[in-house]
């Protein structure tokens, strides 16, 4: 493990070093999300563009539930490391590997046993039910492999293996460009073309992930025995020096072999990840939302949304990489207690990421149209998506400065700041926004909720970090002075 680059690199360096790689992975991702809406759009049928756009909050929804033991899990592994203790966080790891395996299981068996009523909620019509049913099929048949993938994107981070994790997304995304064309135009399967190609690409990236934790990596890894032990008297002085007056040790037959994971473990796992899942849960909702209020005025708007927040996911993707990729980096220094590095890095984070929102906003605007166009030929959907697009830039500052103080409190175990911004700018505040917004000025109002939710929750978001991580103004002085505390 590279100390060096978490503890004394310059900021900079150490802060592209971990988020680079991870932006770069977001970016090939969103190439192939591009892609993916350029064939279908390409087919011709609005109502599978339509249909794909309806279902595409399933395959988010699985992105969310993997990060429960994905982000919530290595931001607790990365503070273990920035205490040097290295056994405990690689048990966890393997904990994390296997919980997220279960739950998409259990997302597998829910999701086909209730797919019709699922459908109905996202909005699926007599027009587009069926692209939309064939492409939330598939995607519920890959669950298992689209969720346990989030675990080791994530926690290869916790260690400094940033590109052994890029290079991961890149080969399963690789794979889905190659093979959505083929199945959607070659072999004609459409909409569950393009969802068997997804499923396919995780495929590939599981495989490679499971072989990098098995010989590669020095501190994670997927061996169930690592959270098996026998229970005697030496670890349970070992478990109480470790987890303090809440372990406690029941008196077991010493032979007896139990499950090495403690409920404080547990806990700590959750009140991040779930967090960390509602955040993305909520941008599923969000879209689910405002389709249902456009659906008030056609299926044309549906489509131009869906090709408008593709557009925009060019930008929001690489907020993501570069707030979440230095989540180890926050959470190693946090656990360290080295609050002026940690000052460091939040105010290089938030600068950054505000220059880059203004460039992206310029950029984004000015090529509007010729964006839309891309995918689609329909003149009618390209006037209204390039409409949409505007509205939508201009709160792009916003969302970054949501992102970097998401990632900080995730990063840095604060659940509750976590979870009050996770349900904020796509679930509360967007519901009130659009119900308000939709009777104020109707269908523009629609269009313009998500800006103002922006608005609103970077506000909120701000407000928060103040309240929250007091401890980032105590300068020099204090940093030592926990540092001898803790």
């Amino acid at each position: 493990m590279d100390n060096e680059l978490f503890e004394r690199a310059p900021i900079p360096k150490a802060y592209f070093s971990l988020a680079m790689p991870v932006v770069m992975s977001m970016l090939v991702t969103l190439v192939y999300n591009m892609v993916d809406t350029y064939f279908i759009a390409h087919t011709g049928n609005a109502n599978m563009v339509a249909g794909v756009s309806l279902s595409a909050p399933i395959f988010m929804v699985m992105i969310a539930i993997g990060d429960i033991f994905g982000l919530g899990g290595s931001s607790v592994i990365s503070r273990l490391f920035g205490q040097h203790r290295y056994a405990d966080g690689k048990r966890l790891s393997v904990f994390c590997f296997y919980g997220s395996l279960l739950i998409g299981v259990i997302i597998l068996i829910c999701g086909l046993v209730f797919r019709s009523p699922i459908l109905s909620m996202l909005g699926a019509n007599e027009a587009t039910w069926e692209h939309a049913s064939a492409y939330y099929t598939w995607i519920i048949i890959g669950s298992p492999l689209i969720i346990v993938s989030m675990t080791p994107v994530n926690q290869l981070r916790t260690e400094g293996h940033a590109v052994p994790s890029m290079i991961g997304q890149i080969a399963g995304t690789v794979v889905n460009i190659i093979l959505n064309p083929l199945f959607i135009h070659v072999f004609g399967w459409g909409a569950a073309g393009s969802a068997f190609a997804t499923v396919l690409a995780n495929v590939c990236t599981d495989a490679y992930f499971v072989w990098f934790l098995l010989f590669r990596s020095g501190n994670l890894s997927i061996d169930p025995r690592l959270m098996i032990r026998r229970r005697n008297a030496k670890n349970a002085e070992q478990s109480t020096k470790n987890y303090g007056k809440a372990f406690v040790e029941r008196p077991v037959p010493v032979r007896r072999r139990l499950l090495d994971i403690t409920s404080l473990e547990i806990k700590d796992i959750l009140v991040i990840g779930i967090p960390a899942a509602i955040t993305n849960l909520t941008q599923s909702f969000g879209i689910v939302m405002v389709n249902l209020y456009l659906l008030r005025y056609g299926n044309d708007p549906v489509a131009a949304m869906g090709i408008a927040l593709k557009v925009i996911m060019i930008a929001v993707s690489v907020f993501v990489g570069f707030a979440f990729g230095a989540q180890a980096l926050i959470g190693y220094n946090y656990g360290a207690r080295n609050m002026k590095r940690l000052s460091g890095i939040l105010r290089f984070s938030y600068l950054f990421l505000s220059a880059f929102a203004i460039i992206m906003t310029i950029l984004l605007s000015v090529f509007d149209r010729q964006l839309m166009g891309f995918f689609i030929n329909d003149p009618h959907i390209i006037d209204l998506g390039a409409g949409m697009l505007r509205v939508q830039l201009l709160s792009l500052l916003c969302v970054g400065i949501v992102m970097v103080t998401t990632c900080t409190f995730q990063s840095t175990g604060k659940a509750l700041g976590a979870f009050i911004l996770s349900i904020s700018r796509q679930g509360v505040i967007l519901v009130i926004v659009l119900a308000v917004a939709s009777r104020v000025a109707g269908y523009q109002g629609v269009i313009a909720a998500q800006a103002i939710a922006d608005l609103l929750t970077a506000i909120l978001a701000i407000i928060l970090l103040i309240i929250m991580l007091p401890e980032l103004r105590g300068g020099t002085g204090n940093a030592r002075k926990e540092r001898e505390t803790a």
